[in-house]
């Protein structure tokens, strides 16, 4: 039996859309998490007025979109912040006698860390091992000026190596590939780029990790943003935003998706069933959502699809406008299905996060695809350099079924019927794909 380690203890070193949200609690928090300790905040600057919350109706978990609500013909970020409640992480390590926990306190972590996440997804040895030499590109929109230095923070945190310019491990460029010109700042795309690199950090801690900013979050920045990241080396590029679909998308992606021997990771999307765009793609891994939790079972862990309400839970559908790839064979859609391949993302267990740039310096935990994306970019990277001229997207496709990926078959995100494309199902369905990775067997090829 595998054991779930709900406690998250530093480990050894390894080597190397909506407008902002209301301020989250300062001070140290009421119950300081076993195996934690306190983190000290730092004041920044104010953030706007709350927008409302969504809330998560089985763990009174409360949250908000990271990123302001976008202007027409632009990407949303798929970062949601954990607001209130008590994640799924803290129940698993309050004490009986304590005060509950506060998940919006920034002193202590509240949601999983490495450790949680690498053990529900069976990649303990891998991420211990593997991804020297590799590099995750993260493309996101805007700049983060603290990127570097919050995930500073997570790594030293949990124990893992430092990742730094000056070390070689990180490196911070913008679409055309400078180091000192850069897009200008933006507080909610920071948060999601904090998201971004902490989680490729949790899953691949050997990997070398590359941020590419994009001037704004035009489908057209965006995509020339994961040109020059494929152009820098990177083989593993996570895109953790979305659209509505458009009859541009085609063209999207000949311009900037077809990269043969590169993994190239999007966020399903946070608005429930329906397709979404540059998840449709037919080059990329499409990513959806689940809920993770802790179980006495085998394995560990048990998950679910991720769903809170008919318009909130992980992205999944037909497209309208891409052809279906050649290794998809599903007959319930005629074009592209959206997903392939899941992870958590529900915010109410959902991760931990270290972030400063317009917020109290501190953790936070968040959810979204946002979060599943750049873990399953993680895992190809864990599983090495993809062949040359394959499509990595088609790898999860040839272990469908074998115990190389956990099949979640509970849950809906939407309301299709009892169709796959929005129900799980053993085997394929829509919004958790052939499933969760266990190990990294089904993304290498």
């Amino acid at each position: 039996m595998r054991t779930s380690n709900p406690q998250e203890p530093a480990r050894p070193a390894v080597r190397g859309r909506w407008r902002r949200i209301g301020a989250a609690a300062v001070g140290t928090a009421a119950l300081v998490l076993a195996g934690f300790g306190a983190a000290g905040p730092a004041s920044a600057a104010p953030i706007a007025k709350a927008t409302p919350a969504a809330t998560s109706t089985s763990s009174k978990v409360t949250w908000s979109p990271a990123c302001s609500t976008p202007a027409k013909g632009r990407m949303a970020c798929k970062a949601l912040r954990v607001t209130g409640g008590t994640t799924a992480f803290q129940k698993a390590n309050a004490h009986a006698d304590a005060v509950t926990p506060k998940a919006a306190d920034a002193a202590t972590p509240s949601g999983y860390g490495p450790s949680n996440l690498q053990s529900a997804y069976g990649l303990t040895s891998a991420a211990a091992s593997n991804g020297s030499g590799e590099t995750i590109a993260i493309v996101d929109a805007y700049n983060d000026p603290n990127a570097e230095a919050d995930l500073a923070k997570y790594r030293s945190y949990y124990g893992l190596s430092a990742c730094t310019t000056a070390n070689g491990c990180f490196k911070k460029v913008s679409q055309t590939g400078s180091t000192t010109s850069l897009p200008s700042s933006d507080a909610g795309w920071s948060e999601e780029i904090s998201l971004d690199v902490d989680m490729a950090s949790a899953i691949c801690p050997n990997c070398n990790i590359l941020l590419v900013e994009a001037t704004s979050a035009t489908m057209a920045n965006l995509g020339k943003a994961v040109n020059e990241a494929v152009t820098l080396g990177a083989k593993y590029v996570s895109n953790s935003y979305g659209g509505s679909e458009s009859s541009s998308d085609t063209s999207y992606d000949t311009s900037y998706f077809n990269h043969p021997g590169v993994a190239i990771t999007v966020s399903a999307g946070d608005s429930g069933y329906g397709a979404e765009y540059p998840a449709a793609s037919k080059y990329v891994t499409s990513v959806g959502g689940t809920a993770l939790s802790s179980s006495s079972n085998s394995r560990g862990w048990t998950e679910s699809v991720w769903e809170t309400s008919s318009t909130e839970g992980t992205g999944s559908g037909c497209s309208s406008y891409d052809a279906k790839p050649t290794w998809q064979t599903d007959t319930g859609c005629s074009k592209r299905t959206i997903a392939d391949v899941s992870a958590v993302a529900d915010p109410a267990t959902g991760v931990s996060v270290y972030d400063s740039y317009g917020v109290t310096a501190g953790w936070y935990t968040f959810g979204g695809t946002s979060a599943s994306s750049p873990i399953i970019a993680g895992v190809y990277a864990l599983g090495g350099t993809p062949s040359s001229g394959s499509y990595p997207a088609s790898f999860p496709y040839a272990s469908a079924g074998t115990s190389a990926l956990n099949d979640v078959t509970s849950g809906s995100n939407g309301s299709c019927g009892s169709s796959y494309l929005c129900t799980a199902k053993s085997g394929y369905d829509g919004p958790t794909g052939w499933g969760t990775p266990e190990g990294v067997a089904a993304f290498t090829g």
